[in-house]
């Protein structure tokens, strides 16, 4: 993929802006990356990223789990999120992305109509479900 445009960085003009456009949205559907040497490697706490979510079609997953091996990138390999599946790996700084395909969607198990009304969890969590809605706050 190459970068829809790429200008100067506001803070330093030597280094280099890329813009992904994803779609039609404008800022909505774009990825700016900073090329920024001289920084630190991501550390994990406030203010710090845990990962960045990119969504997928469906019938593109396998070819993104093809190609990343293919580039010999460590990887997650194929991971069943059973509302939708995910490849998670590193950027070279240590920011963890995710690619998530669409399907099958938070519909597969309850009515798209009271989506959200009542805790939902994957089955392979049903077994933890007192310990983890102990821990949740009401919503007011």
């Amino acid at each position: 993929m190459r970068p829809a445009r790429e200008y100067p960085h506001l803070d330093n003009p030597q280094h280099t802006v890329h813009v992904y456009e994803m779609g039609a949205g404008g800022a909505a559907a774009e990825l700016h990356v900073a090329v920024q040497p001289g920084l630190a490697p991501a550390r994990s706490g406030a203010g710090g990223v845990h990962h960045v979510a990119f969504r997928t079609p469906d019938d593109a997953y396998d070819a993104w789990a093809e190609r990343l091996n293919a580039l010999r990138i460590p990887n997650s390999g194929k991971v069943d999120r059973y509302w939708f599946r995910s490849l998670y790996f590193r950027e070279p700084n240590g920011i963890l992305f995710e690619i998530a395909s669409d399907g099958p969607g938070f519909g597969v198990d309850e009515d798209m109509a009271t989506l959200g009304e009542k805790v939902v969890l994957a089955p392979f969590l049903e077994p933890q479900r007192a310990a983890i809605v102990a821990t949740l706050k009401p919503i007011d």
